[in-house]
């Protein structure tokens, strides 16, 4: 049986990079949380491995998340540059089939209403993913059917308190954003796929734009030297046709006990 092996690196910024390996298991997908040059990168990027492997165990189960993937042969496959990951900056989880939403050729009538089922169905579990208004993050699976990536930025809340909430409504809010841009870039009308964009963020929401978001990006952009590159659709497109709605699944994630507020 052959050793597992990295084919491919995904990924690779500040924090790390993300790898695909192909093994006796099939594909996986490992995070390493190497850090960069900066000072204090290392332990900035444990704590958003931290964030994704909680994240995904909480979300076992749920249909277009990734699973937590325990593998000490995959862990400790040598990297394209020949370095052995330590196995505590090492996260494994389950390969996603498709191909991210600003890439996407097609998609169903029904996508954004299936993509905001999905985000509901992480809500039920206590998981905010915090990070929806990149394409990237956002997948078409073979299927038609939408799933999610990179839940470094995730949150998980043990009780449905304010802070929660708040965050329930950026991630909706953000899907709703996607929603209207799609619609309008296909020249179809916005409320043809879904609810019409909030009107107004929440007061946190305003307050982290206008206070939280600017420290943000001195410390990303000037300190890790990191980029908002993130891949989009351009507004010009191309934009994808529709194709026939995939219907809504069967079954959805259950819903945690419930919880105490917070």
């Amino acid at each position: 049986m052959e050793a597992p092996q990295v084919v491919r690196e995904l990924k690779r910024d500040a924090f790390g990079r993300v790898e695909l390996l192909e093994g006796p298991r099939g594909r996986l997908v490992r995070r390493v949380a190497c850090g960069g040059r900066a000072p204090g990168s290392h332990a900035l990027a444990r704590v958003f491995l931290a964030h994704e492997r909680r994240a995904l165990r909480a979300l076992e189960g749920i249909e277009g998340v990734a699973r937590v993937i325990d593998s000490d042969a995959y862990a400790a496959a040598p990297s394209l540059d020949g370095a052995t990951p330590r196995a505590r900056d090492v996260l494994l989880r389950s390969w996603l089939e498709g191909v991210p939403l600003y890439a996407a050729m097609e998609l169903p009538e029904d996508f954004f209403e299936r993509l905001e089922d999905l985000v509901r169905d992480l809500h039920t579990r206590g998981v905010c993913h915090n990070d929806l208004h990149k394409e990237p993050n956002v997948l078409v699976a073979p299927d038609g059917r939408p799933a999610l990536l990179d839940f470094q930025l995730s949150s998980l809340h043990p009780g449905f308190g304010r802070r929660y909430r708040v965050r329930v409504a950026e991630d909706l809010r953000h899907v709703a954003k996607h929603r209207r841009r799609y619609a309008l870039g296909t020249g179809r009308d916005r409320d043809a796929v879904g609810l019409r964009l909030p009107k107004r963020r929440s007061l946190l929401a305003a307050a982290w734009m206008r206070c939280g978001k600017p420290v943000y990006n001195v410390v990303t952009r000037r300190v890790f030297a990191l980029e908002d590159g993130e891949p989009r659709r351009p507004s010009v497109g191309p934009w994808p046709t529709w194709t026939p709605p995939v219907g809504a699944l069967v079954s959805r994630g259950e819903a945690p006990p419930d919880r105490g507020r917070s």
